[in-house]
């Protein structure tokens, strides 16, 4: 999640790095790792990968978009601003929110309008965990949908929302792009699927909050280049 975010902030605002700096992450497989709808099925029936009753396991795990839950006029995303000042992505907690990014507030409605080729950071409606046995994936919910893309957000690793990490179900950060026109998104409208791997073995450390992970036990979160 936090390579990701660094990834989305080279593509908005303009950013320093240096040698050293980790801009990527790169994940090794062997054969096909992907769980099908059935052994996804039976992992939820066991872990609850999300606090959903009616989740859709094919494809991947669906998510789908917050853009009410917490009652009108409340804070349910940020759009990035076009002229900034330069972002080191070494620098943690150095950036003030209001630099870089302007609120977007719940409306009546329960929707709000993707301009094209704007950034926008946005919260899933559903709490998602990772069990340590298992790495995920966000993908796009249809290929076919060509308007705006969610899966920025890339990569969830193992330990990711895991109770025992310190999580006990954390939303997943929707990092989303509209295209060549505008796209109204609604809330509770699926945006995109969570693939589940097996891993060749449980990690030795799990993302979380033992070890500063950015994200565990999160709600709507900007990444940790700005002040809380």
């Amino acid at each position: 999640m936090g390579r990701s975010m660094r990834r989305f902030l080279r593509r908005r605002f303009p950013v320093l790095v240096r040698e050293g700096s980790r801009l990527s992450q790169l994940r090794l497989r062997r054969g096909h790792a992907a769980l099908n709808a059935q052994e996804l099925g039976a992992l939820h029936a066991r872990e609850k990968l999300v606090d959903s009753d009616d989740a859709d396991f094919e494809g991947g795990i669906s998510v789908s978009v917050d853009l009410a839950a917490a009652g009108p006029n409340a804070l349910v995303g940020y759009r990035g601003k076009r002229h900034t000042g330069v972002i080191d992505v070494d620098r943690r907690a150095g950036y003030d929110v209001a630099d870089f990014w302007e609120p977007m507030y719940a409306r009546g409605d329960g929707t709000i309008v993707l301009d094209p080729d704007e950034f926008y950071i946005l919260a899933s409606k559903e709490a998602v965990q990772v069990p340590p046995d298992y790495a995920a994936e966000m993908v796009p919910f249809d290929p076919l949908v060509g308007e705006f893309r969610v899966h920025y957000a890339g990569f969830f690793d193992p330990g990711f929302g895991y109770a025992g990490a310190g999580g006990k179900g954390s939303r997943a950060v929707l990092e989303v792009r509209s295209r060549e026109v505008p796209f109204i998104l609604e809330h509770g409208q699926i945006v995109g699927r969570l693939v589940y791997e097996n891993m060749l073995a449980r990690p030795e450390t799990l993302y979380g909050q033992g070890i500063g992970s950015n994200y565990q036990a999160q709600g709507l979160k900007l990444s940790k280049h700005f002040k809380v």
